[in-house]
């Protein structure tokens, strides 16, 4: 076969990506096969590739690609989440460019643009996850908003409401007002921020006094309903029952004692602001304080202000200063910085506002999720990252979940409220509300007293006597957080709500692969939500495997640039994905990123980087490079193959012993390799099973191993080496497929015998085998022994075919070495030896090294005594202040008795070494000096 002297990665993706398609080879199915499953961590339908996917799709990809060639029944269920806060954003944006207003529109007619908008944008980050070659099976793909998944979310709020562990209630909540919803307070980012501390005199009722607070929120006066002051604080013991004048609006106010208030903070007095201020609201809940809601939800001020209505809260602070000021209660502005809540989704700056939201009892379901991962039930990688989960969890850290958000574009809220009465009914069907209604009826009939408030009124008992209608109910406006979708992913996907078949064979999943960040948001809600609901669902699955969603958790790393900056598009430091993609091939970027990707370790991609000009971002990487130039290596060694002429029988029998041991070398290094990667894999440090297999390909395979057998110019190569060197590019191709399939793909399909036999992706994970390690290291000194010839040539300025002769001390290391049947003919050929012969004596060539055996290349032209002898004495001084260092670290008490006994042992190893490389040196010197 003629082949191409380029690699081309852009057609070969397209190429097989279109093939492993075409024959359906990532589909999944319940079968008689142990399943592998993993769930892909839904990205949001407004996303675009970055490198964070890029990272968390590939080592998905990589774990499922080597379970589906282990012969399990692998299974990866892709799929997008409708974050409800990004998508309306994004929908509400493009109404107005066509001139619409959200508040033009009925829920439905939203709803439909909405849907409009995720069928043309929404699948771009899935067809971008296909260029990077994720093996999902796309005919599962999920989306959170879809009909099944809604259904699920309905009943699973229904559930929760009818234990008891759902309620509504008037609290102070975290709100977005760009976004104009509530916020968890997961949700809340919180930065320090450079600000003012605006001193702000208020008068004493009644008296030729005042009273100076200090607030960094000076256009919140408006709202005010006391000052409180420390009991303790001498400064205010007069004014203890007094009250103050509110500046602008002269609304008289009490002056009240409360511990909250710290005496090291402004001026030891504190305005307290219960409708805007979490820590002012208890305050006004113990002081029995008015709550005054100066805020629209939009962020400017409504008519309880009084004045500035209309105008944003931001451009309020301004001028309200300059208004104070004005009016002589503006003391001072100081620099200040302090600690200021923005939205995840918006960055806008979060109020506290009082809202009436939906909240989920968490105290339960947290302790069962913390011992779930405590027990060893679920297990994390890294295994540091139970500490920040077990903080997370912690009962004083538990907050109940707000799971209600003011928007339209996400799931409805089941609870339907009567227009009169404080009736409150969770359905997920019309059928399902009817039958509750039914029965109220049938319990009204029933003479039974059914008695209940008004609903805006809850002073006034009324019992209901009439009949109830649907019409007399309307639906909460609200829909759920979007986590509160995503959390029920694991029994979602597979419609376990309604049919637990899928469920039964799938469940629990094999792996979850995410970043950190969302350990609480996601990991942890969805292992409360696997024990929720699960044993109910599946008990005898439960019974046999365990509630858990998934066995392991492997977190990745946040992606950051050379300056450890987190990488955004607001920094302008992230590559374009797809781009990277183009310029290294897909293989390229996976090995890039996989080759700097150690669990929960932060990842520093070397892309990109900006011009001196700051006028454009280069998508440049060095990992990205070395993965596309080891795509060329594999390329070229196929080709360098595919070249040999092949003749029956080896050309002597010399070279048919060397091919032998050069075989038999590679057989054992394989396996040991293998074990290697099977144990690096199993532990999830997919980075260093990169970096395990690059070498050994590159290094042995490559390097060595092809330039053993390679015959010379014109010669031909014997079958059964050739036979040996194809299987075994074939299993190499295998075991690097999952990490780079398309390559591996293109070179399998060329190098298999016939059509019968199955691609690459469906190939058959090798068998591990027991090997020879001494075998092993006797050949690694033959490639120590090369490699000091090649460097002795460089320093003497020889060519590097010219024929030197070599003499080898005897020991019983370099007989055995040297009898070995091929070993001498080896060493010879790669090192291009006119002789080789044992020796008892000192001889005049030039002394080295390997390990501890000593060896003299004798060179068969002269060399240059006096620069011989320099560089001789360089090293014996290099080497001689590297033993001090050494001796300075073994003289040290301390070091020798608390550093690992390995560690002392190396260290002692390390000097024997150096010893006796330098009087080997020194005998080299007398020999020049003789």
């Amino acid at each position: 076969m003629s082949l191409s002297s380029r690699y081309n990665a852009e057609e070969t993706e397209n190429k097989w990506y279109a093939h492993w398609m075409e024959k359906n080879y990532f589909r999944s199915v319940p079968d008689e096969r142990e399943a592998y499953t993993i769930l892909i961590p839904p990205p949001n339908v407004t996303g675009v590739l970055h490198m964070g996917h890029m990272l968390n799709v590939t080592i998905q990809d990589v774990l499922i690609r080597k379970a589906r060639l282990e012969g399990k029944n692998a299974c990866w269920v892709p799929g997008t989440d409708h974050a409800s806060i990004a998508t309306e954003a994004k929908v509400v944006k493009m109404l107005r460019e066509k001139g619409i207003k959200k508040s033009d529109l009925t829920r439905d007619e939203f709803l439909s643009h909405a849907f409009q908008w995720k069928d043309k944008y929404g699948g771009i980050i899935l067809d971008q996850l296909k260029m990077l070659g994720a093996s999902c099976d796309w005919e599962r793909t999920r989306f959170t908003m879809e009909p099944a998944l809604q259904k699920s979310v309905l009943q699973s709020f229904k559930d929760l409401y009818n234990k008891g562990l759902l309620y509504r209630g008037l609290r102070m909540t975290n709100w977005d007002p760009a976004a104009q919803t509530v916020l968890s307070n997961e949700e809340v980012i919180h930065q320090q921020e450079n600000g003012k501390l605006y001193h702000i005199s208020y008068k004493i009722d009644g008296e030729d006094q005042v009273v100076t607070i200090a607030t960094t929120r000076p256009e919140t006066i408006l709202a005010d309903s006391a000052i409180a002051v420390h009991p303790d604080d001498e400064r205010y013991t007069h004014l203890h029952g007094k009250f103050a004048i509110v500046p602008m609006i002269n609304r008289r106010i009490p002056i009240i004692v409360d511990r909250y208030v710290k005496l090291d903070f402004g001026t030891g007095a504190l305005k307290v602001t219960p409708a805007h201020d979490m820590n002012d609201y208890e305050i006004g809940q113990r002081h029995n304080l008015e709550v005054i809601d100066i805020l629209n939800d939009n962020g400017t001020l409504n008519d309880r202000a009084q004045f500035y209505i209309g105008m944003d809260r931001m451009v309020v602070r301004k001028q309200i200063a300059k208004d104070l000021q004005s009016l002589g209660q503006l003391e001072k502005v100081e620099d200040y910085s302090n600690s200021v809540g923005r939205s995840e989704r918006t960055n806008a700056v979060v109020e506290p506002k009082l809202t009436q939201q939906w909240f989920l009892k968490m105290d339960s379901l947290a302790k069962t999720a913390l011992k779930a991962v405590e027990n060893g039930d679920i297990q994390f990688m890294p295994t540091h990252m139970i500490n920040m989960y077990r903080n997370w969890l912690k009962e004083e850290n538990v907050r109940d979940w707000c799971v209600s958000r003011q928007l339209w574009w996400g799931q409805q809220i089941p609870a339907y409220y009567h227009k009169k009465y404080d009736i409150t009914l969770v359905a997920t069907t019309s059928e399902d509300l009817e039958k509750q209604i039914a029965d109220l009826n049938q319990q009204i009939t029933s003479n039974e007293g059914l008695e209940v408030s008004h609903r805006n009124d809850a002073s006034r008992k009324s019992s209901v006597l009439e009949s109830l209608s649907i019409k007399d109910f309307e639906q909460d406006e609200d829909v759920v957080d979007t986590w509160f979708s995503s959390w029920l992913w694991p029994i979602s996907v597979f419609d376990g709500f309604e049919d637990q078949k899928e469920l039964s064979y799938y469940y629990p999943t094999s792996v979850l692969v995410t970043g950190w960040d969302i350990m609480f948001f996601w990991v942890a809600r969805m292992i409360m939500a696997g024990y929720e609901w699960s044993p109910d669902l599946i008990p005898s699955v439960v019974a046999k495997k365990g509630a858990f969603p998934f066995k392991d958790v492997y977190f990745t790393g946040m992606v950051r640039d050379k300056l450890g900056r987190k990488m955004s598009k607001s920094l302008g430091n992230s590559p374009d994905s797809i781009e990277l993609i183009k310029t290294y091939g897909a293989d390229g970027v996976r090995f890039g990123i996989l080759s700097a990707a150690a669990a929960g370790n932060d990842v520093i991609f070397d892309a990109p980087f900006t011009d001196k000009k700051n006028t454009s971002i280069k998508n440049e990487s060095k990992l990205c490079e070395t993965g596309r130039n080891f795509s060329n290596k594999l390329w070229n060694a196929l080709r360098l193959i595919d070249a040999w002429p092949i003749q029956d029988e080896a050309a002597n029998e010399d070279i048919a012993n060397m091919n032998q041991y050069a075989n038999l070398w590679m057989e054992q290094s394989f396996h040991k390799t293998l074990d290697q990667v099977n144990d690096l894999m199993g532990k999830y440090r997919l980075s260093e099973a990169t970096r395990v297999l690059y070498n050994f390909i590159w290094g042995d395979f490559c390097s060595w191993y092809l330039e053993i057998i390679k015959p010379d110019y014109q010669q031909a190569i014997d079958t059964s080496t050739r036979r040996f060197a194809i299987e075994l590019f074939k299993k190499l191709m295998t075991l690097l497929h999952p990490f780079m399939p398309f390559v591996t793909e293109e070179i399998w399909s060329i190098l298999k015998d016939n059509e019968s036999e199955p691609d690459c992706v469906l190939s058959s994970w090798p068998k591990t085998k027991p090997y020879d390690g001494e075998l092993i290291e006797s050949f690694q000194t033959i490639k120590q022994l090369v490699s000091s010839i090649r460097d002795l040539r460089n320093k003497n300025q020889l060519k590097p075919k010219e024929p030197l002769k070599l003499l080898v001390r005897k020991s019983k290391k370099t007989k055995r070495l040297l009898s070995t049947a091929g070993a001498m003919t080896l060493i010879q050929r790669i090192a291009f030896l006119s002789d080789i012969h044992m020796t008892d004596t000192e001889d005049d060539g030039h002394a080295f090294l390997v390990g501890t055996e000593q060896f003299f290349l004798v060179f068969e032209k002269s060399i240059d005594a006096a620069a011989e002898k320099m560089k001789i004495e360089e090293e014996i001084q290099r080497l001689e202040g590297f033993l001090k260092g050494i001796d300075k670290k073994l003289s040290n008490q301390r070091f020798v008795e608390n550093a690992p006994t390995k560690v002392v042992e190396m260290e002692k190893k390390k000097k024997t070494d150096s010893l006796a490389k330098i009087q080997v040196l020194k005998e080299n010197l007398s020999k020049l000096d003789a």
